[in-house]
């Protein structure tokens, strides 16, 4: 990818632009009931997975049609159409709108950079000679003439194939961009909706990817070894009590090694000698990491504080009435209040 591409990249989908379309997103609203919150989450950061064409909830080859998580994909698919006031086959233009969003800006970054009067001073010099244009993909053109030439009345104008190709490569570098944008941007969107609720803004700090040594109570980290970043962390305003969170939108194996070394850090570092809430919020859906979430434990407590999910509604409808062990774990964990909804975490934090 050029200096300039990646550029325009980086700003259509960094952190300014993702907070300046998180402030479009919710305009005028100071407010999100915690009820609603996990409908905005979804609005903003779920999306369809093209191969399948179903709202994204799991390993893309593991829903593929014929497996079992295709038919789970189905009915998390028809069940979010539904909460989210839509069908299942509109469903698609009322989630993954940051995304959306970021790759249009991108594409208007794109046609500017490639157009623009340094690009066209350093062409210059090479005018008439006929020097490919930015974007050009001649292989790309002859697949699709080859493909679709046969329905075309006439040959599309270079311009036009120039134009498709441009679009078609600006598709696959947005959809290689998805990974930090969800990453980043659940923790950006976590961020704001805390933001909105009136009760946990008066009372606590709202710091997002903060590093450990800023938070109070905690050491820096020793000289050669590498400075420790939280996720986001709440800091009560008047007992100066800590909640450091963990925003993983989904938990694979790696990750769940890496939460107990998160936590030994954050304690090794800990300057007070006093308690801080250690707190994973996620959206992942296969039962039995869930369920492992929830009963990972250092010494004798809980690793985690809270483990929270989006909304473990979908967790729950996508197993169904499944005799899966994993499955009926995930239910009991839920039922116990072990694994909470989004909702009822934001209503445990707002004072009373």
């Amino acid at each position: 990818m050029s200096s300039t591409r990646s550029q325009a990249v980086t700003r259509a989908f960094g952190e300014e632009n993702r907070a300046r379309l998180l402030r479009r997103f919710f305009g005028n609203r100071e407010e999100v009931a915690p009820a609603e919150a996990w409908r905005d989450i979804y609005r903003l950061l779920l999306w369809i997975d093209r191969t399948t064409g179903l709202a994204h909830c799991y390993e893309s080859d593991k829903c593929q049609p014929g497996r079992p998580w295709y038919a789970r994909s189905l009915a998390f698919h028809g069940w979010v159409a539904h909460q989210l006031g839509t069908t299942p086959s509109g469903l698609a233009d009322h989630v993954d709108w940051l995304f959306r969003q970021a790759s249009e800006d991108l594409a208007i970054a794109t046609a500017r950079s490639r157009h623009s009067a340094l690009v066209q001073a350093q062409r210059q010099p090479y005018e008439g000679q006929h020097f490919p244009e930015p974007g050009e993909d001649p292989e790309l053109v002859e697949i699709i003439l080859e493909l679709l030439g046969d329905w075309f009345a006439e040959q599309p104008p270079a311009e036009a194939m120039q134009a498709l190709t441009a679009r078609i490569q600006a598709h696959v570098t947005k959809e290689n961009k998805r990974k930090n944008l969800v990453g980043e941007g659940f923790e950006d969107t976590l961020a704001a909706l805390l933001h909105r609720s009136r009760g946990i803004r008066d009372a606590y700090e709202i710091r997002t990817r903060p590093w450990l040594h800023g938070l109070p109570g905690f050491h820096p980290a020793p000289p050669g070894q590498k400075p420790r970043q939280v996720d986001l962390a709440l800091i009560h305003r008047s007992t100066r009590q800590r909640v450091l969170m963990t925003a993983k939108w989904s938990v694979r194996s790696d990750r769940e090694e890496q939460f107990v070394t998160d936590f030994r850090d954050y304690a090794r570092y800990e300057a007070l000698g006093q308690d801080f809430d250690y707190v994973l919020i996620t959206n992942e859906f296969d039962a039995a990491r869930l369920a492992a979430a929830c009963d990972a434990r250092r010494e004798n407590a809980y690793l985690f504080t809270d483990v929270v999910h989006v909304n473990p509604q979908g967790p729950s409808v996508a197993y169904g009435k499944t005799g899966r062990r994993a499955a009926a774990k995930m239910a009991d964990r839920i039922n116990d209040g072990r694994l909470m909804s989004l909702e009822t975490w934001l209503v445990k934090l707002t004072p009373a």
